[in-house]
């Protein structure tokens, strides 16, 4: 058994660890970044991926030839499948493009407000040629938008058919509210079956009503009068807008639904 326990510790030692390195999600085929900048951009984006339970990846490239919104799209699904939570971002030097893609419940964080404004900061870091503070701000932005949660009234609407879904939640206050009446009412039940059972409520008395039988022999029903009322009752609006919570605008891809946008620099 000692022998066995030895050669067990022995093979540990010269067997390689698998090491997670910043290339799994920082993918710099432009080498745009130092290795200690794609180190630090990985250690951001881990944290991220443990709010979103999913992965946000950066890529860039200087020989892609590809639209970036495809491109984009097919190293997402790729990295994470279809419909999986997921974002990630294409820096394309050849095309000079920047493209956004997001998936799952990354598209209902980034709506088409919130991509915007991670593309303006992004945009503006490129444009001084500044990569890692681009990658850094849409980590970041990201980062900002789970920790605010999904807008309230959110939606997506796809951009080919017009079909607007909605997204439902409960707000923190709503959840709170809810948890407090139920807990009055279900007080309130528990008090008043105890004192009625223990006749703390009055006097008691037999319930001769409910008790008292009565037998009908026979029974006439006759009509004497009848009225129809009719009004119009006005449609509700078709209003898209989604209220205060703005919308994604989604497409298909390779059989997946995807959110996001881009912009040149």
């Amino acid at each position: 058994m000692k022998k066995l326990l030895l050669l067990l510790g022995f093979l540990a030692l010269f067997t390689p660890l698998k090491v997670f390195a910043a290339s799994d999600t920082v993918d710099d085929q432009a080498n745009l970044l130092s290795p200690e900048e794609r180190t630090e951009l990985s250690k951001q984006a881990d944290a991220l991926n443990k709010e979103i339970k999913g992965e946000v990846f950066i890529l860039t490239t200087n020989t892609n030839s590809e639209e970036p919104r495809k491109f984009a799209d097919n190293q997402l699904r790729d990295r994470i499948g279809n419909d999986n939570n997921g974002a990630l971002l294409l820096l394309d030097m050849n095309q000079r493009e920047i493209y956004l893609s997001t998936s799952g419940n990354m598209i209902d964080y980034i709506t088409d407000k919130r991509r915007d404004k991670l593309l303006d900061d992004v945009e503006a870091a490129m444009r001084d040629g500044n990569y890692y503070q681009a990658a850094a701000d849409y980590l970041s932005n990201a980062n900002e938008f789970v920790a605010d949660g999904i807008p309230g009234g959110s939606y997506r609407i796809d951009e080919k058919t017009g079909k607007v879904t909605r997204y439902k939640s409960i707000t923190p206050i709503e959840f709170t509210i809810g948890l407090v009446v139920a807990a009055v009412a279900a007080i309130g039940f528990f008090i008043s079956v105890r004192l009625r059972y223990q006749l703390k409520t009055g006097t008691y008395r037999y319930p001769y009503r409910q008790n008292a039988q009565l037998d009908l022999t026979e029974r006439q029903d006759q009509l004497v009068n009848s009225f129809v009322t009719t009004r119009r009752i006005p449609k509700p609006s078709n209003n898209n807008g989604g209220g205060g919570g703005g919308g994604s605008t989604t497409h298909s891809s390779g059989g997946g639904t995807f959110g996001g946008g881009g912009r040149s620099f």
